[in-house]
């Protein structure tokens, strides 16, 4: 089953009022699907422009932008929503830091299906950051989805540096996993790159990776974002020999669009050049 799939390097900006946001991500949407793409991936706390939108005491200080930033989050919902239904695509829209219960928040990557539904992974494993200054609370459930191209995942950026998660989802049936990532240090983003293949290679399946780019100095909690989006895939037979199978230029803002086959996915875990998948469980005589 071939399907296209587009991963967002996607800037910040600084918003006038609700509808330049609107605009600004339904031109993103259009151009992926002007180009065929049935998966859309943007970048972790992409959201996070929406806090312009209240004013300097709001967005400089990280306690009020969190509790100003759910006023809209009906309107994210909504407008993601009516998106992947217009134009009949899966959109995995980053995350949103969202309110659970007084005072307690998680980072949430909602996907929204072309049929009206949809669903969420929170992250569960925080960055010294987040659980330092910015105090979002981990999420307690991993989850795949069941889409039309099969069962997809989400690890939100640090979640993909840890091995185990992603297994536990191969293993529910899962052979895509989407990285929406947020990193503001070349190091940052090279950890969550280097985790995206380990998990693409140890797991026999693609793992999809978007960055948030760009700086905004206004903002106290995403200034600085750099990366590169990348589709990586297994390094065996039938792919490419890097596990690469596209990648975006450094910090440039674009989609970054190719061509999976989900199919592909089981022939190289069944005749591939080594059994990644396979032989996963012999880890356990060894430890």
């Amino acid at each position: 089953m071939n399907v296209k799939i587009a991963a967002a390097q996607y800037d910040i900006s600084f918003l006038a009022n609700w509808q330049e946001y609107q605009t600004k991500i339904e031109c993103w949407v259009t151009q992926a699907v002007q180009q065929n793409a049935k998966i859309l991936l943007f970048p972790e706390y992409a959201s996070m422009e929406l806090a312009s939108l209240f004013g300097e005491e709001v967005y400089s200080s990280l306690s009020k932008q969190l509790v100003a930033m759910q006023t809209v989050h009906d309107g994210y919902i909504a407008l993601f929503k009516s998106l992947a239904q217009q134009h009949q695509c899966i959109i995995q829209s980053g995350s949103f830091p969202v309110e659970i219960k007084p005072g307690v928040y998680r980072n949430r990557a909602y996907l929204f299906m072309p049929d009206g539904h949809f669903d969420y992974q929170d992250k569960l494993i925080m960055t010294r950051f987040e659980n330092e200054h910015w105090f979002i609370q981990g999420g307690s459930e991993l989850k795949c989805f069941d889409t039309d191209y099969g069962k997809i995942a989400i690890n939100i950026c640090y979640d993909s540096e840890f091995p185990l998660l992603a297994r536990k989802q191969v293993e529910m049936g899962v052979n895509l996993i989407l990285v929406p990532s947020c990193t503001d240090t070349v190091a940052g983003y090279h950890r969550v790159k280097i985790g995206c293949q380990a998990r693409a290679l140890e797991n026999q399946c693609y793992v999809v990776q978007s960055p948030l780019v760009g700086n905004a100095d206004w903002s106290e909690a995403v200034d600085v974002n750099v990366g590169a989006a990348g589709i990586y895939t297994p390094v065996d037979r039938g792919f490419p020999d890097n596990g690469i199978l596209a990648m975006g230029d450094f910090n440039a803002v674009t989609w970054v669009i190719s061509d999976i086959n989900l199919d592909r996915i089981q022939t190289v875990r069944q005749q591939g050049q080594v059994f990644n998948y396979r032989d996963w469980p012999l880890q356990a005589a060894f430890t």
